[in-house]
Formats: C-alpha cells, structure tokens, sequence
C-alpha cells in the first residue's frame, strides 16, 4: 500500500505565510528613524533649582563622533559645559557653574546609528527663590573715561635769548652812527687845519 507524500495545499500555504511574517516583524522597527524621547529637564519646565547637567534620551542608539548639545541663555549667549557624554541612546552634558534665574535653550543635533541626523530644540526656565537673577548686558559706553597722564601744556614764554639779540641790535646800530660823526668832525679839522696853514 503506497503513502501519499505529497503535500496539502493548505499546509503549504501556512508554511509560506509564517515564513513571510518572520521576515518582515523585525524590518519594521529598523525602518523608523531616530527621534528624542524624552529629556532632564523636561521642556517647558520651570525649575525651582537649577539643574547641574542635561540628559536627552533618544528612540535609538546615538553615535558619539556626531552627537552635540549646546546650552544658551536668554541673551543667546553660550552657557560653558562639558562635551556631551554618549551612552547608548542617552546623550549628557554637564553645566560648569550655578545657572542664575532665567529661561535657557537647549539644542541639539544627534546622528543615530543608521546614520540618519537629528536636531532640534527646547527650553526650559530656572525660577529658583533663593537665586540671583541673570546679570544684565553691562553697555558698551558705561566705562569710566580714562585720566589723561600727560599734564597740562604750560603757556609759551619769550625766548631771553632773543631779548638779548634785540638788545644788541639796537647797541650796535648808535654805534655806527657816532662813528661816522665822528669820522666827519675829524675829516672837517683837517681841512681846517689845511686852509689856515696854505694862507699863512
């Protein structure tokens, strides 16, 4: 008595199915891209202590070399932090100093594993009662002028070195002028004395 081997057409359908199903249940996670999960602080917070570091928790693993976090204040102006640390899909900075009160901003741009990127942004307010307010913008203008170091230019006097020299000019000149009478009366004498002796 012979067995019939061949197989059902049902069985064989089913088998092809589950095999299908296999293949396709675990592409479905793989083809979602990366997206923040959650974050500490949380956005939007309102703080009654300010925080000590910033964690961003990601739907997949992060790679370090393309993961960057950056905290600005309310003037846009950079907060100093470390470089974020990467463990998995979680990304961490820590704040160097106490935060004053006021609304900070955290932004980001992260590069999951698959190698698609991500950024974004969030804020968050720090209200704490026993905090100091952030220092406002010192203006550009409001510095002291500096004392001038050079002192006062005194008011220019006469040269007595040229007194002197108009002095001696003047000298000089009445000089000249009785040497010449002189020379006159002497040259006059001796004419004189010249006719009387020529009609003696």
């Amino acid at each position: 008595m012979r067995t019939n081997t061949r197989p059902r057409p049902a069985g064989f359908l089913a088998a092809v199915l589950a095999a299908a199903a296999l293949l396709l249940v675990p592409a479905a996670p793989a083809a979602a891209h990366n997206s923040l999960k959650t974050t500490t602080p949380a956005k939007n917070a309102e703080l009654d202590k300010a925080p000590t570091e910033i964690t961003l928790e990601f739907l997949q693993k992060l790679d370090p070399a393309f993961t960057t976090i950056v905290l600005s204040d309310a003037a846009e102006q950079k907060v100093p932090t470390g470089e974020p640390v990467v463990t998995g899909a979680k990304g961490t900075i820590s704040i160097d100093g106490a935060l004053a009160n006021g609304t900070y901003t955290v932004a980001y741009r992260v590069v999951s594993a698959d190698g698609h990127p991500v950024q974004g942004s969030y804020a968050f307010t720090v209200a704490d009662p026993a905090g100091a307010e952030a220092p406002a913008p010192t203006p550009a203008g409001s510095s002291p002028a500096a004392e001038p170091t050079t002192p006062p230019t005194e008011p220019a006097t006469a040269s007595p070195v040229a007194a002197t020299d108009n002095d001696g000019g003047g000298i000089g000149t009445a000089t000249v002028i009785g040497g010449g009478v002189l020379l006159v009366l002497v040259a006059g004498g001796l004419v004189l004395l010249r006719r009387r002796r020529g009609t003696a």
